[in-house]
């Protein structure tokens, strides 16, 4: 992997002058920050912004899309831990961002914006791409601003940061007047974050967690449901020993995948609509569910009135918000995954006595894996399988949305944290290759494989230019079935097979397209050139496109339909 080329610094002192502009406040801020890599577009509103980051030394990559460059940032933020930073111009530039704010807020990732604007005399003038980018980013952002002196800027960066990295993570814009990155004034980065309306509860109410042990202790048939909190609170080692030191089963949810190893005795895999039956049965038949950073989103839960209706409810999490929004918390604990766990973890703690329904589970997980048939043609999930095998299962495995998303859920297991970068609340499609770029900058030293299909890859295909300008080695897996596959599922499935608008008959040559931007393609229609060709891509230095022909028929299976219970599942044997 060839490095992003870095700027060198115009300063000497190591010091900035502490009267400079708005524009040089920002760039010793992300300093500061400890910033590694800004994903950006640039235009007129931002043009100090990036005169400023000419020579800033931190590296700037130009995806060809404002929407690719928060997608980057996000796929960053997950797999570092650390947040993504964005900037766009005014007006088509800001809300070219909103999918991806809208997604890392679903999905709770840490991601400061940055966007500019018009000067703050024509705010409200319908000026040259004036946007109210406040207004429209309000409900789907963490917090914003809107900048109106350079002196309150660095103020404003700070918090900023502070915010979209602390309690639940989630995206923080900041609107930057081009007068006001003009303007000059005094920066000091030294005032400590004082925000008095903010204020996460990290350490949990011991009180609580005394409850859930001695609920742990009353359980017949506890479950742990854990969510993408663990993954952020950094808490998986601790939710393995927990698990161990009380005996419970776990099941994930789509985001928590990699939270708990996949290969341990009590993992009973992904719950939820396309999740396996085993898990699917504990969360329907608990009587203790141990809800630890997950937040009840309906694909998980399916129709609520059946939904764990014989357990005891807890519910650890940092948002307050979201315990008793969806499901009724009978023990409800707010605080970080973290220190929830390290505090039961010291707390006398003892194996449940659940011999017949862990001997239950264990028949149900061996006798209903997740399943295929052999039928002569491509198989996506052993495209999945053979992924898994030529990468040890040690792959960073980025997903855009659809089938091919659930079949890479299913069938690749995940051992280990921060190797799954999907998205999960708000199911954007287009996620998926400039995802893997931000990925791929934030674990340089891994192999990362971006499952796409073809419907939602020619949403942002115009970031392969970004793979092959820095020839970063993300290794890029089309399954073609051309169709808006998912829709076509439930189209089959529940509109009587009347396909409006999801079958794809004109679709490009995706092998040329990737030669036109002189990345080596391959497309194969059968199992045993699909494995030659990932080898051969694994082995090259640069970044790979594999075209997998798949059957336009195949399903995902198991499923929850709409409406039902999380136990009426379909499918979940040949």
């Amino acid at each position: 992997m060839s490095a992003l080329v870095q700027p060198t610094s115009n300063q000497t002192a190591g010091v900035p002058d502490p009267w400079i502009t708005g524009a040089e406040m920002l760039v010793e801020a992300l300093r500061s920050e400890g910033v590694e890599v800004i994903f950006g577009y640039p235009g007129g509103a931002v043009l100090p912004l990036y005169d400023a980051l000419y020579e800033c030394g931190i590296p700037h990559v130009l995806t060809r899309h404002e929407q690719g460059a928060i997608h980057a940032a996000e796929g960053y933020a997950r797999v570092s831990g650390k947040t993504g930073v964005v900037i766009a111009t005014s007006g088509p530039g800001a809300t070219n961002l909103v999918t991806g704010l809208a997604d890392a807020m679903l999905d709770s990732l840490p991601i400061v914006a940055i966007t500019g604007q018009v000067p703050t005399s024509v705010i409200g003038s319908d000026a040259f791409q004036e946007t109210s980018i406040i207004s429209i980013s309000t409900p789907i952002t963490k917090h914003n601003y809107q900048v109106r002196t350079a002196q309150e800027l660095p103020g404003i960066l700070k918090e900023a940061f502070h915010i979209a990295s602390t309690g639940r993570p989630g995206p923080v814009l900041i609107d930057i007047p081009k007068d006001v990155a003009n303007a000059s004034g005094i920066f000091d980065y030294q005032e400590p974050v004082q925000v008095p309306g903010y204020q996460p509860t990290i350490k949990p109410n011991q009180m609580q967690l005394r409850k859930v042990v001695s609920a742990i202790r009353a359980a017949k048939k506890p479950v742990i449901l854990a969510g993408a909190g663990v993954l952020h609170a950094k808490a998986h080692e601790s939710l393995r020993q927990f698990a161990e030191q009380t005996q419970i089963p776990v099941v994930h949810t789509l985001l928590g995948l990699g939270g708990f190893p996949a290969d341990h005795s009590l993992y009973l895999g992904m719950g939820g609509m396309h999740g396996s039956l085993v898990a699917n049965m504990a969360l329907y038949e608990t009587d203790l569910l141990i809800n630890i950073g997950a937040r009840f989103d309906d694909r998980l839960t399916g129709n609520l009135q059946y939904f764990a209706k014989n357990a005891v409810v807890v519910h650890i999490d940092i948002d307050p918000a979201e315990i008793g929004k969806n499901v009724r918390t009978h023990i409800p604990v707010v605080g970080d995954a973290g220190e929830s766990l390290k505090s039961m973890l010291d707390m006398e703690l003892t194996p449940v006595q659940a011999d017949e329904w862990m001997a239950y589970l264990l028949q149900l997980r061996d006798e209903y894996p997740f399943w295929y048939q052999q039928d002569g043609t491509l198989k996506p999930q052993r495209v999945m399988e053979i992924v898994h095998q030529q990468t040890q299962g040690e792959a960073v495995v980025v997903t855009d949305v659809g089938q091919h998303q659930m079949w890479a859920a299913q069938f690749y297991p995940f051992n280990g944290p921060h190797r799954w970068v999907t998205s999960g609340g708000l199911g954007t499609m287009g996620f998926g290759l400039p995802a893997a770029i931000g990925a791929q900058l934030g674990a340089p030293d891994r192999t990362v494989v971006a499952i796409v299909g073809d419907a939602g890859f020619q949403m942002t295909l115009q970031e392969l230019s970004v793979l092959a300008e820095s020839q970063l080695p993300v290794k890029v897996i089309i399954f073609n079935n051309h169709s808006l596959g998912m829709v076509r599922q439930w189209q089959e499935l529940f509109y009587e097979g009347r396909y409006s608008e999801t079958l794809l008959s004109n679709q490009p040559d995706f092998v040329k397209l990737a030669d036109a931007y002189h990345i080596p393609g391959f497309r194969v229609e059968g199992e045993e050139d699909f494995a030659r060709a990932l080898q051969a891509g694994l082995a090259t230095d640069g970044p790979v496109l594999i075209e997998c022909r798949i059957n336009p028929e195949e399903n995902v299976f198991p499923m929850v339909a709409p409406g039902k219970g999380i136990h009426e599942m379909v499918g979940v044997k040949p």
